[in-house]
Order: structure tokens, then C-alpha cells, then sequence
């Protein structure tokens, strides 16, 4: 599959770029790879680098507000300093290594609703920077962490919504600063004691870290309060895990130990 995005560099007649992604899909810790076209304009440029960056949004608290940014978070410097004469043609393979905590972005073919992932090319000219629109990229799970979200999907629990939030996770191994939460609706079996369930995965090389929060239902006379799970997950032994019966568990501990029943 080819993907395309062009963009005019520093006004008329200057170079000008074309991103080529043989595949705009990938998985945390794979990667992406293609070429970028700089096309030269009507006269000679000198171009000081050409980049390519990860970028999502995020979701950022300051105080009692709330705003979202654009955040890049993977950089890959792709060429130094090279000479463009008119109408000449630099072609740039690359292979763009995606990070193991990159969010999700898809599941199922299906948009996670509230994500956002692209590609931005950037070149610079003479200390102008050129940044151009975003290439999107869809990012899908890795086995393990479909098998968990496939688990959730058999208890009932129902996808509302996910997004990016500055921060870091205690106790989490985390090298990004921030980390995707997953929001999911409870089935009636576990709707007397639970709200809102929010999963967020960290991956690594080595295994992947997976968070459960569980948002309290208020009673009466009494305030709704968060719980937290967190669980380590081997690579080498994830598909030999009944998901579904340990996810059940999981989240019935999880509860009592804070004294929610369901």
C-alpha cells in the first residue's frame, strides 16, 4: 500500500516533499518505512537535514484545567546537510523504528474513537523549518495485548473512548511521558460495582506492563473512588493464558481487596 502526502517548502519555487509509506500500519516496537521524494525548486538550496517524527495528542492537566497539545515523541534524523540544485531529485529511504509504548491507535480494522498518530517530515532550510501536515499512520496491537482486549470484549466489557494523558504511572517501568488509557462500559455483571474501566498498556522489549483502573461507584451516602491493578505479562507465554478467567480474577481481587463487590 502506498501513502502519500506533499507538501510545498518555504514559499515558491522552493523544494518541495514527498512522504512514500510502503505500509501505514504498524505495531508497537515494529516499524515503518518508505522514502522520502525532496523535489529542488527554481534555484540551488543548501538543506541543512530532513527528519521524521512520531507524533501524537495529548491530553494535558495543569492545575484545575485541562488542554490538549500535539506532542512528537519519536525523532529520526534521516540526512545531514546536502546541496539541492534546481529541479533535482533525493530520495530518502528510511525505516522509522516505532516504540514499544507507542499507543494504539486501531483494533479490530476498527479507530479506537479519540486517538490521533501520524508522521511529520521536517526539513530545514537555511534555520527555517519546514514542518509539514501529518502523515497518518494507524498503529494495531501487538498478539499479547489483542488477546487481552479480546478477553475484555468476551466479559462484555463495552469500548467508549481512548486518549493520551501526560504523566508517568508509578511502580510502571515508562520511558515516554505519557501513557494511553483504554475506557471501557462494564457488563451488568460487574456494573454494581464498577463504573468505568480503564486499561492502559506499557510495553517493552522484555514483557508487557498492563494497568486496570476502576472507577467506584458512588453510593448514597458515600464517594466513588479509583483502584488500581497492575500485572506484568511474559511475551513468551502470553498465548498460553486463559484471558478471559485471569482478567475475571484480576478484576474481582482488585475490588475486594478495596472493598468493591459485584
Amino acid at each position: 500500500m502506498v501513502f502519500k502526502r506533499f507538501m510545498q517548502a518555504l514559499g515558491v519555487g522552493g523544494p518541495s516533499v514527498e512522504t512514500v509509506l510502503a505500509n501505514p500500519n504498524a505495531r508497537p516496537g515494529g516499524y515503518l518505512e518508505g522514502q522520502v521524494h525532496v523535489q529542488g525548486g527554481d534555484h540551488a538550496t543548501d538543506i541543512e537535514y530532513v527528519s521524521l517524527g512520531l507524533v501524537t495528542r495529548v491530553e494535558v492537566e495543569s492545575g484545575d484545567s485541562e488542554y490538549d497539545t500535539t506532542q512528537e515523541f519519536h525523532r529520526v534524523r534521516l540526512t545531514g546537510a546536502f546541496r539541492l540544485e534546481p529541479g533535482q531529485r533525493h530520495d530518502i529511504p528510511f525505516r522509522f523504528d516505532v516504540p514499544w509504548e507507542t499507543p494504539i491507535t486501531h483494533v479490530y480494522n476498527q479507530y479506537l474513537h479519540g486517538m490521533t498518530m501520524g508522521l511529520r517530515t521536517e526539513l530545514e532550510v537555511a534555520r527555517a523549518v519546514d514542518k509539514g501536515d501529518l502523515d497518518q499512520v494507524a498503529i494495531f496491537p501487538l498478539p499479547a495485548q489483542e488477546r487481552i482486549l479480546d478477553a475484555l470484549q468476551q466479559l462484555g466489557f463495552r469500548f467508549t473512548r481512548a486518549d493520551v494523558e501526560r504523566g508517568r504511572i508509578y511502580g510502571v517501568e515508562q520511558t515516554l511521558p505519557f501513557y494511553q488509557e483504554i475506557e471501557f462500559y462494564p457488563p451488568p455483571q460487574y456494573a454494581s460495582g464498577i463504573n468505568q474501566l480503564e486499561l492502559t498498556f506499557v510495553a517493552t522489549a522484555r514483557h508487557l506492563q498492563v494497568v486496570l483502573e476502576i472507577d467506584k461507584r458512588g453510593g448514597l451516602f458515600t464517594e466513588g473512588h479509583d483502584a488500581f491493578g497492575r500485572f506484568t505479562v511474559d511475551w513468551a507465554t502470553a498465548d498460553q493464558t486463559n484471558w478471559t478467567a485471569q482478567l475475571d480474577n484480576w478484576l474481582r481481587q482488585s475490588a475486594q481487596r478495596r472493598g468493591l463487590f459485584f
